[in-house]
């Protein structure tokens, strides 16, 4: 006797109602914030070529060569190659490595540099992208960066312990200091709704004056500033060791990063709980359907993502010999956002993203020395935000089929498929 066929399970609408679709909007930032790889490199592109031409009419000797441009075109070129090679070629020199240099050190100091400046900003970009995979926008790393570095400054030069507890005591404190302040975003959302971008935005301005005032303060002020708000000097035992000895400025710092960026893969890829910040992300309604706690996701993910901006503020407070001021943040916390979007949100693509970045601003004083305006490096990073934030402009640019016809096309071929 041959059992009977399994019926289909009955769906009452009312106990088990369907997922919603993610709305146009969700769609669209989505294809910002995980934007694919060849897209992140054709918006670079494009920027360094407009970076180009910005160079070539800000040069003198092209624009004195305008003048008499059809009795002898070839000045015109001529200055207008020279201009474009001297101001990328002083980039390379600056970022990469100075040929020109008079010993090793001095050729690949900077490399080291731009690893050092890349380390913050890749640290905060890591923390930023871990937001945007939840659905969420973290635009207060100023404020965690600043309460990371004000955690560890205080460990650094008020608790007395030695080396590496010290050191280890200072990066916990410096941590959990941001992640604390990250998590009462994530608490405020999910138990009053509240809109996590203003929050973060007056919670930088908190932060950034409380920070002041404390460094006016005993609490952190250096009894030697006089009124100056200023931090003492971390304790050497505190301080973030060098790598290459003391003719590069390059510390230990980087290689926390490194650590952080693969816990970053792990998190997000590998671990539980990185499927529910991945399922949040793509649908808040579908996974609470699924069983997902999401406020409890908001608090959770709010607090790792200004742990990570907060290891970045550690870096920026235990990685020099001396004090540091109110402004210690030097705009990473904004950076971050730029890294974050321009790697896809992703553990390598922030890597590289935060590289690049760090490379423009070890490379920015050369270009200066090239008659480069410095200001030309920011216009090129606005153009690669702006690029990624308008993912249409730059299929239309190059012809790219969008996401929604690719899929659709290899949805009409596996049913072809499936006919035959």
């Amino acid at each position: 006797m041959t059992n009977p066929a399994p019926t289909p399970t009955m769906i009452n609408p009312e106990l088990d109602p369907a997922p919603q679709q993610p709305s146009r909007w969700s769609s669209a930032w989505r294809d910002i914030v995980t934007g694919s790889p060849l897209r992140t490199v054709l918006a670079i592109v494009i920027a360094f070529v407009v970076g180009a031409v910005l160079i070539i009419l800000t040069n003198e000797a092209f624009l004195t060569s305008i003048g008499y441009v059809f009795s002898r075109p070839s000045d015109a070129l001529t200055a207008a190659g020279n201009a474009v090679v001297d101001g990328y070629g002083a980039l390379f020199r600056g970022s990469i490595l100075n040929f020109e240099g008079d010993d090793f050190a001095a050729v690949v100091r900077p490399i080291t540099e731009t690893l050092r400046l890349a380390t913050p900003l890749i640290a905060a970009g890591l923390g930023i992208a871990l937001s945007f995979r939840v659905g969420m926008f973290n635009i207060g790393g100023q404020g965690q960066l600043l309460f990371g570095a004000g955690f560890a400054g205080f460990v650094s030069f008020q608790v007395s312990v030695p080396f590496p507890l010290h050191l280890l005591v200072a990066i916990i404190a410096g941590i959990l200091g941001a992640a604390a302040y990250g998590a009462l975003v994530g608490l405020l959302k999910a138990r009053t709704g509240a809109n996590e971008v203003i929050v973060t935005i007056m919670l930088n301005y908190i932060a950034f004056y409380l920070l002041t005032y404390l460094m006016r303060t005993p609490l952190l002020q250096d009894p030697t500033a006089g009124g100056t708000p200023k931090t003492p000097a971390p304790a050497e035992s505190a301080q973030l060791p060098l790598l290459f000895g003391g003719s590069f400025a390059l510390h230990w710092g980087f290689i926390l990063v490194i650590g952080a960026t693969f816990l970053f893969w792990w998190l997000m890829e590998r671990s539980t709980l990185g499927y529910r910040f991945r399922a949040v992300g793509l649908n808040p309604s579908a996974a609470l359907t699924a069983g997902i706690n999401v406020n409890r996701i908001y608090v959770v993910a709010m607090a790792l993502s200004a742990g990570f901006v907060g290891l970045a503020g550690v870096a920026q407070s235990l990685g020099r010999s001396s004090g540091f001021t109110p402004t210690v943040d030097a705009g990473i916390g904004f950076d971050a956002i730029t890294v974050a979007l321009l790697g896809g949100s992703t553990a390598g693509g922030v890597f590289l993203a935060g590289l690049l970045f760090g490379a423009m601003k070890a490379g920015g004083p050369a270009m200066q020395t090239a008659d480069v305006p410095p200001e030309l490096l920011g216009v090129v990073q606005g153009l690669i935000v702006l690029l990624i934030a308008a993912p249409p402009l730059v299929r239309a640019i190059f012809r790219l089929p969008s996401p929604a016809r690719t899929a659709r096309v290899s949805r009409r071929t596996a049913k072809k498929g499936a006919q035959k």
